[in-house]
């Protein structure tokens, strides 16, 4: 019976020794399913996502410079041409992640790949680099709500590939990123004063501005800045009345006054706001036609 007690336990700490050590082995290699357009990075391995959501250029309203601009450069990416890193930041919910995924739909038919990557596996980049550079596809490596706060050493990864190092400028590889912050790193008060000889603390910086520049150096290595700003309630409902005529549902003043009471009580007149207040109400109307 002791015997038996003994094996029991061994079998028990073996287990646990091997559940480790399969832990800290790098993932099994398999191979990638480059047939899909769109791919998700996880686990230092590209994840086929081969029914992305659908979203189309033409239901992004009320920003037409910025859409102008993006569609340029990505066909410019398209047809080996020059073309920038994106940036775009500003304000929730007023289209900046929708126009990177509608350029997918857009476009996947002459070749464009997506590739959405979370911050905190920036430092792979490198790798995904290795994995692609020889497919035919162009590939969008997409960042959403990019930030950084001031430890984070992951945005030394993104600088280094978007201009800093030797193997950057792949002809089938770009950035486009989104972020509520136009510098992606913390910005402080105090970097905006003057820095004086009086009663300075032992561990301030000697040359305070070089470390500013660290950090807007990071969003100066994207080519193509596109800021995005809040709408109006006109272009809010604008963009409610085209959802609903997809669907074939009138718009009327009861679904306008409705349409506003959904935006206050969320707080903002967004398209991420109007796209929610649409799927609720056609919703509403299919449900109450059963």
């Amino acid at each position: 019976m002791a015997q038996l007690e003994l094996s029991n336990d061994m079998l028990h700490l073996i287990k646990n020794v091997l559940e480790r050590l399969q832990q800290t082995l790098p993932p099994v290699e398999t191979e990638i399913d480059f047939s899909a357009p769109a791919y998700k990075w996880q686990k230092q391995q590209l994840k086929p996502i081969h029914q992305p959501k659908k979203i189309r250029l033409a239901d992004l309203k009320g920003i037409e410079r910025q859409k102008a601009k993006i569609i340029q450069n990505t066909l410019q990416f398209l047809n080996g041409f020059p073309a920038n890193d994106v940036l775009l930041t500003g304000s929730r919910g007023t289209g900046k992640s929708s126009m990177v995924r509608a350029l997918l739909t857009e476009y996947a038919d002459q070749g464009l790949r997506l590739i959405e990557i979370e911050r905190d596996d920036l430092s792979d980049l490198a790798e995904i680099q290795k994995l692609i550079q020889d497919r035919p596809e162009k590939f969008i490596v997409y960042c959403d709500d990019l930030a950084f706060n001031a430890e984070d050493e992951n945005y030394r990864s993104l600088k280094s590939v978007l201009d800093g190092a030797l193997e950057s400028g792949q002809h089938n590889f770009m950035i486009y990123a989104t972020s509520n912050r136009r510098h992606l790193l913390p910005e402080f008060m105090h970097e905006n004063t003057p820095i004086t000889k009086v009663d300075v603390p032992q561990y301030t910086e000697l040359h305070p501005q070089e470390a500013i520049e660290e950090k807007i150096s990071l969003s100066d290595r994207f080519g193509l800045w596109l800021s995005f700003y809040p709408m109006d309630q006109a272009l809010y409902l604008e963009i409610v009345e085209s959802y609903l005529a997809q669907a074939e549902i009138p718009f009327n003043t009861e679904t306008r006054a409705e349409a506003l009471r959904w935006c206050q009580m969320r707080g903002q007149r967004s398209g991420r706001a109007a796209y929610q207040f649409s799927k609720h109400w056609i919703g509403l109307n299919q449900l109450n036609q059963l």
